[in-house]
């Protein structure tokens, strides 16, 4: 299984972004997927994850001005971001879960910052 994000960039304070994580091999129709950030010097947070029947769940720091979606049980994963503030600058990595394991992206930057 490989994650791929995109998306990612430089937003002035209160700007929006949108970021796609797309899978590829062998993926489960019953799956959880999503994103999780890492901030410098901070440990990784989950942002939101959605599952195959499309119950989405967010960090409280980002509702109301994040949106998950996906088009179906297999790919992609999208995260729209609006109002983005400075302290949502982190890198963002696509994750997977299925079968009971879990899957990793390499993950894309994105940096709030006028």
């Amino acid at each position: 299984v490989q994650l791929q994000a995109s998306g990612g960039g430089l937003v002035q304070p209160g700007g929006s972004l949108r970021l796609s994580c797309a899978a590829s091999g062998s993926i489960s129709i019953i799956n959880t997927m999503g994103w999780y950030r890492q901030a410098p010097g901070k440990q990784r947070e989950l942002v939101a994850v959605i599952n195959s029947g499309g119950r989405a769940n967010y960090a409280d720091s980002v509702k109301g001005r994040f949106t998950i979606s996906r088009d179906n049980a297999k790919n992609p994963v999208y995260l729209q971001m609006y109002s983005l503030k400075p302290e949502d600058t982190a890198v963002y990595h696509c994750y997977l879960r299925h079968y009971g394991a879990d899957y990793w992206g390499q993950g894309t930057l994105v940096t709030v910052s006028s």
